[in-house]
């Protein structure tokens, strides 16, 4: 019987639009990987109570304490997990960095490289269609694209780049 391939953590860097849910459904088609998206979790369990971006943060921190124990669990158990959270700041690419670090797995950082003028043209597209967990404004894409940045080498992170 042929053995299951390694648990890998997949990590998804890019602005608001770029792509991140798209690539997250790419990636999940493979064997033994879960989706595990902050956007839905958020969206039922705080959606009303999200109103600016200073409650996105705290909902956001409640939700990854929660999710971190489950996460590591499912890695340990040979489980890849596509992390459907944006791997946007330093901040953040740490936190994940202690869950495979903890669960002892592989991680790929992927990073969407997409000019901004694509993105906000998806993100139009995605408001009107009215698919999506979160419909942001222009408005909001700069507030929260002034706080992008995007992964060094220092970091040491495995980066696979996918650019629009």
């Amino acid at each position: 019987m042929p053995q299951p391939a390694p648990a890998v953590l997949h990590l998804l860097c890019g602005k608001i639009a770029a792509g991140k849910s798209t690539l997250t459904r790419q990636l999940a088609q493979q064997p033994d990987t879960l989706v595990i998206s902050e956007d839905h979790w958020l969206s039922r369990l705080y959606g009303e109570d999200m109103t600016c971006v200073a409650d996105y943060v705290r909902y956001s921190g409640r939700l990854r304490a929660t999710l971190q124990p489950h996460l590591v669990s499912l890695l340990r158990a040979g489980l890849s997990v596509v992390l459907d959270f944006p791997a946007n700041t330093i901040a953040s690419r740490a936190w994940m960095r202690t869950l495979f670090e903890e669960a002892g797995v592989a991680h790929q950082l992927h990073f969407l490289d997409v000019p901004d003028e694509v993105c906000r043209a998806r993100l139009r597209a995605r408001n009107a269609s009215g698919e999506h967990d979160f419909a942001a404004t222009d408005a909001q894409f700069d507030l929260i694209t002034r706080h992008f940045v995007a992964p060094s080498a220092d970091e040491g992170f495995h980066v696979i780049m996918h650019r629009s």
